[in-house]
């Protein structure tokens, strides 16, 4: 039976996740953190409120959620692509100080502050698997169009931090798997903007996204540990 952790639970990809994984019978609690307490009245569900720019606040929820026991799966939903004033950048001229830091801010340090504080709590002596949302824009080497500076290098310095976890994580926990994940485009506020000459084929729903990346984990082994995969699978190439 597992402990599951979802950080980024208000979130579409996070709110899908919770409501999948509360409808498996492996899973014995499941830990729903966001910035506002998740209403989900579900006896194996514990909502936490978490302070994302917060590091005390991330290192106090991660106490409270091992008090049930180590972790076996902790996902990490959280992540900014643009909000009021920053959208992804076309050229070169639309790069500003300010909006590098806010989107580094949310998908690069928020992460690796959550990595540092619930990683040492996963289970040391069975399978477990920290997985966080990550890009395929976030891929150096799959970059073919340019643009999107800022979230594509943030993307990017993510995938570095969990190659870098994974190492460190393995001398303690050598069955555990850190990965990052590539959703695919999944209907909800992050991509509202950017739907509109997209094939609805590849327009998925949140609990589409979630029950695909789900089912990746479940496949994954300590060998695939530091590597980031997509929705169906296929390794994305750093």
């Amino acid at each position: 039976m597992k402990r599951v952790a979802v950080i980024g639970a208000g979130g579409g990809i996070g709110g899908a996740f919770v409501d999948v994984l509360r409808q498996r019978d492996d899973v014995a609690r499941l830990h729903a953190c966001s910035r506002t307490r998740v209403p989900i009245l579900d006896p194996k569900v514990e909502a936490h409120i978490l302070d994302y720019n917060s590091e005390d606040t991330i290192a106090a929820v991660a106490e409270q959620v091992v008090r049930s026991g180590p972790l076996d799966m902790v996902l990490v939903a959280t992540g900014l692509l643009h909000m009021d004033g920053i959208m992804p950048e076309k050229s070169l001229r639309d790069i500003s100080s300010e909006k590098f830091q806010t989107v580094f801010a949310a998908n690069t340090v928020v992460p690796a502050l959550i990595a540092k504080h619930f990683l040492p709590h996963l289970a040391r002596d069975t399978p477990s698997t920290f997985a966080a949302i990550s890009a395929r824009v976030g891929s150096i080497s799959d970059n073919a169009l340019g643009g999107w500076y800022a979230y594509r290098a943030s993307k990017a310095a993510l995938n570095m931090i969990l190659k870098n976890a994974a190492i460190e994580t393995q001398r303690r926990h050598p069955l555990a798997v850190v990965v990052g994940l590539h959703p695919g485009t999944v209907d909800s506020h992050l991509s509202a903007p950017f739907q509109r000459n997209l094939n609805p084929d590849k327009l998925f729903t949140p609990v589409f996204a979630a029950t695909r990346l789900l089912g990746v984990i479940n496949g994954l082994t300590p060998s695939d540990s530091g590597k980031c995969f997509a929705w169906d699978g296929q390794v994305i190439e750093p």
